[in-house]
């Protein structure tokens, strides 16, 4: 059995998201985001780059600054691991349900996620690489689950990929880049081609972002 979600109200996505905001302006250098525009009366998937504990509030951050508009975004969810909700109680209360990879549950796990996205105004945050990894891995990894949610949904939804990048430079705080990428619909959804398109636009964020340093290596 899943652990489900009870989302945060849009009066306190925006108390939260002020939160968050002071928070980063303590410890942050700047957020620099490229953003895109939401198609209206859609659902939104927002897939992420995997790299740190930080992913899920900046996420919610540029979700609570750019997409928590009249028409945008109402709610906002999240799928963690199971293993993690029962280690964090409160994640349950901002918006997570639980999933377990490997186990029959799992596909309770995308039912619900589909049902909460063939809903106008939803907003689920998504990481397809499933794990941890570098912020500067050349090729995102998409694990299934991303095919088996998409695929089950009733209703229109909006697919945006963030690739979210990192750095010092001459600063003793960090500066992230957020980089989004409008991926098209559940309507024209293409696995495959939605993770060709994913990777040249994460190459060319890496490459944009930071003092990119030719490696000797060819992406096609």
């Amino acid at each position: 059995m899943i652990i489900k979600s009870k989302p945060l109200s849009p009066f306190f996505i925006k108390c939260f998201g002020f939160i968050i905001g002071l928070v980063f302006k303590r410890r942050s250098n700047k957020l620099i985001v490229k953003t895109v525009d939401l198609k209206p009366n859609h659902s939104y998937i927002l897939m992420c780059n995997h790299f740190s504990f930080w992913d899920g509030f900046w996420a919610f951050y540029m979700c609570y600054k750019y997409f928590n508009k009249p028409g945008g975004v109402k709610r906002i969810y999240a799928m963690s691991l199971k293993k993690q909700m029962l280690k964090n109680k409160w994640l349950q209360y901002i918006g997570s349900f639980s999933v377990e990879p490997g186990k029959r549950s799992i596909q309770e796990s995308f039912d619900y996620a589909a049902e909460i996205l063939s809903q106008p105004g939803n907003l689920l945050l998504f990481y397809p690489q499933g794990k941890l990894e570098s912020m500067h891995v050349r090729n995102i990894k998409f694990d299934e689950g991303l095919y088996e949610i998409v695929t089950r949904i009733k209703g229109d939804c909006q697919l945006i990929w963030c690739s979210n990048v990192v750095e010092y430079f001459e600063s003793l705080r960090p500066t992230l880049h957020a980089t989004m990428l409008d991926c098209g619909t559940n309507h024209d959804f293409n696995f495959d081609e939605l993770k060709q398109k994913v990777n040249k636009h994460h190459i060319k964020c890496i490459e944009s972002n930071i003092r990119y340093t030719d490696e000797g290596i060819t992406y096609k």
